[in-house]
């Protein structure tokens, strides 16, 4: 593991979207193709903002997958990580091949259907964050570092959910959904490489 720390979000941003750039970039000139795990969160916009604004990737060639996604929001929320992967990545790259999370079919056969495609071949790299309380995509302490399942439902514990309204997703507590899909840690950690970015003295 090799971490490295900066003196402000915009640089840390900057170093991640290179590095995520040419290991997508090697995927891409070894294989002809290239799997992602993508997360969402406010410490990520800076990061995918510059990583779409790479050269020489062919994004029409990546297969996406995102991290988690809230119960019982739908896709056009405001809040909704379908939305922030679709309006973020998705449309200004062109990616083809997208795995949505779908929060408002049944949680179950959204967990099967996703986990069933991203255990079909490797992901190549996952970017992730992490959660004011060390969450690691929805898998909140203390997570489940047993299952073997790709994706999961979780409960959401009352901190993870205040993190949400304080970083101005959501209005109020009582707005923020109790339930999400998440992929699980044992899934995230089968990646051949991680890109983790975490920025604010809440995570310090």
């Amino acid at each position: 593991m090799i971490t490295r720390t900066f003196d402000t979000s915009k640089k840390a941003a900057e170093a991640a979207a290179i590095e995520a750039a040419e290991l997508i970039r090697v995927s891409l000139g070894t294989r002809g193709k290239a799997r992602v795990v993508a997360a969402t969160g406010a410490s990520q916009i800076e990061f995918l903002q510059r990583l779409i604004a790479a050269p020489g990737i062919a994004w029409t060639q990546v297969e996406l997958f995102h991290l988690d996604e809230y119960i019982g929001l739908p896709g056009t929320h405001p809040a909704s990580f379908q939305r922030y992967i679709r309006e973020r990545i998705v449309e200004p790259t062109g990616i083809v091949q997208v795995h949505y999370l779908d929060g408002m079919a049944d949680p179950a056969s959204v967990c099967s259907i996703t986990g069933s495609a991203i255990s079909a071949a490797p992901v190549d790299v996952a970017f992730t964050g992490i959660g004011e309380n060390g969450h690691l995509a929805f898998n909140d302490p203390p997570a489940d570092f047993e299952t073997e399942e790709p994706f999961l439902v979780v409960n959401l514990d009352e901190q993870a959910r205040m993190q949400q309204v304080r970083e101005g997703w959501f209005s109020s507590l009582d707005d923020v959904p109790k339930r999400a899909i998440t992929m699980s840690i044992r899934q995230i950690l089968k990646a051949k490489s991680i890109v983790c970015i975490a920025t604010g003295l809440a995570k310090g």
